[in-house]
């Protein structure tokens, strides 16, 4: 008797030619949107310090302003986002971060920027859950594990691109140039609202709910089996990822590694191009497999990243330690790939539709929250010349995001929500007598 065989793995082509028509439409504008970000993603601080004359320390003060408001405002947001829905929230959170930008283009004192930053704030706080919420609802289950992984890589390169191409045009003698660029940044935006206002006005309006469904919040969220397990694993991977590669890793490299800033560029450029050149060989290889298996992989992934980053502050000043520093970074890339295209996709298919912008709220507030938390207790273990421990706490915190993965989420999933592909009926399979 022949085994079933195992179901095959869809092609990228195939994707492509299965994916609805607003979700073609949604991935269409990735690049031009991130290209705006990655314009002047890179040179905030150096906009702040060096074009408008503020101080250092007020210019982190202002640069802390979006992620504490966007963390205070997510809780609200995923509510309102279940009221209105989610193409409505998104049109708005476009709306304020094209307002955002152009008010911090002219931006010329401290007020000013901190209103600017503060509107930043208000976006990024709804952003995330709006955006996850939209392509929930027009992306099927089966599909939404490949989506997140091909719209992560057209994030990277468009922020990539955009790097590249606003390093070339920004000029700290010339204020227009930074002008420039962050109104770039803030036409980047409009092809995306054009699209939420006109194509794509009939998706993702307010949530149908039944007269037999009890009104429901945040609480019947938390008590729905296996949550309060994925939040722990989001915030776990975040204070141990995003969080310390933005702040902590950089700290340690040109603080204890002693490598040069053009060192940290090639190290940010690596990352981006590891998860632009493998994030679709990954997103093939990972379908059908247990998502809380590949994130335990990430978890591996990232320990590994994170101790190529230690060896480098063994070696300090030299140029081994500008390739381990690299290395690290793109390391860490990979690890990404593991991840962007999974956690989204566990969190959609365990969230109800009348509660789905609610479960993508709480999955981004953890996952914001390390961004502030994080990168104080980087700096004083790095300011204090315990890198030894740092590494250890961040190598550490990877293994338990893996052994959180497996023997505590896993067991709460049902195999359909843990992205596992039904297998063949046994009985329909032709039986062949040798």
């Amino acid at each position: 008797m022949s085994t079933p065989p195992a179901p095959a793995r869809p092609s990228l082509l195939s994707f492509w030619s299965d994916l609805p028509r607003e979700g073609r439409m949604l991935l269409s504008i990735v690049v031009l949107e991130f290209l705006g970000s990655g314009l002047v993603l890179p040179f905030a601080v150096v906009y702040l310090h060096d074009v408008r004359a503020f101080s250092l320390s007020t210019a982190g003060l202002l640069l802390g302003l979006p992620p504490l408001v966007g963390f205070l405002v997510v809780g609200p947001g995923g509510a309102l986002i279940d009221r209105i829905g989610a193409r409505r929230m998104l049109a708005a959170t476009l709306t304020t971060m094209l307002a955002s930008d152009v008010v911090l283009a002219f931006a010329t004192t401290v007020p000013v920027a901190a209103i600017a930053l503060v509107l930043n704030g208000l976006a990024f706080g709804t952003s995330f859950p709006a955006a996850q919420t939209l392509i929930a609802s027009v992306i099927p289950p089966g599909m939404r594990q490949r989506y997140f992984g091909v719209n992560f890589t057209l994030l990277n390169l468009g922020i990539g691109l955009g790097g590249l191409v606003g390093g070339v045009l920004v000029d700290v003698h010339h204020a227009w140039t930074f002008q420039l660029v962050y109104l770039g940044d803030a036409a980047s935006y409009l092809p995306g609202l054009v699209l939420l206002l006109g194509p794509l006005r009939h998706v993702a309006g307010r949530p149908e709910r039944s007269r037999d469904v009890p009104k429901a919040g945040y609480r019947e969220v938390l008590t729905k089996p296996a949550v309060p397990t994925l939040l722990l694993l989001t915030f776990v991977s975040s204070f141990v990822g995003y969080s310390q590669l933005n702040a902590g890793m950089t700290a340690f490299a040109t603080s204890i590694s002693q490598v040069s800033t053009r060192a940290l560029g090639f190290a940010f450029a690596g990352n981006t191009a590891i998860i632009v050149l493998l994030q679709l060989v990954v997103m093939q290889r990972i379908e059908g497999r247990r998502r809380t298996r590949v994130v335990a992989v990430m978890g591996l992934v990232w320990a590994v990243s994170w101790l190529l980053l230690g060896l480098s502050g063994m070696v300090p000043g030299t140029i081994a330690a500008t390739l381990l520093v690299v290395a690290c970074a793109t390391v860490f890339g990979l690890g990404e790939t593991l991840l962007q295209p999974t956690v989204p996709a566990i969190v959609n298919e365990l969230a109800d539709d009348h509660l789905r912008g609610r479960f993508n709220a709480l999955n981004a507030a953890c996952f914001q929250l390390p961004a502030i938390i994080a990168p104080p207790i980087a700096g004083a273990l790095v300011g204090a010349h315990l890198g030894w421990v740092y590494v250890a706490l961040l190598t550490a915190g990877c293994l338990l995001v893996g052994a959180v993965s497996v023997t505590r989420l896993e067991p709460q999933l049902t195999p359909e929500v843990n992205g596992q592909r039904p297998q063949p009926d046994a009985s329909q399979e032709t039986i062949l007598v040798a």
